[in-house]
């Protein structure tokens, strides 16, 4: 019984860290399984499916912006992790994570660097957090129609960093990210409301 755990959303300048933890059923293979950044939106979606139906357990979890803004990305990025192995309907043998560190777990841990392209389970996990924040993203674009949040998904594009100076920061934009807390002291120098 081996997890595989990322997260993603780490860079973007709104919204919640989201991460997933999945322990794969070796009985049912999913084809097609990478790291989702290499993949295109609809074969994202198309496995996230599959490995919802196919897997043995999965959780998706995740840390508030408040969260971020507190403890920092790093730190809400493991917070979100260790959510989401905690979460499995049961406790793996070894959980493999994504990147350089490990988040406190209740199982033994082993960091794999670049494992969303190397180990099947860490892979599964990264589509199935990226389609359900991506989804996150887009249903904040329904409130939120002039930020763009349904291109860009939070992270920090020329489009994104111009709606915040036009439209100004609110409640899930993390005030602790460069970008923000800059547009935030100019609206502060010019007297502009904030929500």
């Amino acid at each position: 019984m081996i997890a595989g755990v990322d997260e993603v959303g780490r860079g973007p300048l709104a919204g919640p860290v989201v991460a997933a933890a999945v322990i794969l059923n070796p009985a049912r293979r999913i084809r097609g399984l990478l790291d989702s950044k290499l993949l295109d939106g609809a074969t994202r979606e198309r496995l996230d499916i599959e490995i919802r139906q196919s897997v043995i357990s999965f959780c998706i979890a995740q840390a508030s912006v408040e969260e971020i803004d507190d403890i920092n990305i790093l730190h809400a990025s493991m917070l979100a992790m260790s959510r989401a192995l905690e979460g499995l309907a049961m406790t793996p043998a070894l959980a493999l994570i994504d990147g350089n560190r490990c988040p406190e777990a209740s199982c033994p841990t082993a960091a794999v660097v670049k494992g969303d392209q190397r180990v099947q389970a860490i892979s599964a996990a990264s589509i199935i957090a990226k389609v359900c924040r991506d989804k996150m993203m887009k249903d904040l674009h329904l409130e939120y129609p002039m930020y763009g949040f349904d291109s860009h998904k939070g992270y920090p594009t020329a489009q994104h960093r111009q709606a915040i100076i036009e439209h100004g920061v609110m409640p899930l934009h993390r005030r602790s990210f460069k970008p923000v807390k800059e547009a935030l002291a100019s609206a502060a120098a010019s007297r502009v409301p904030v929500s």
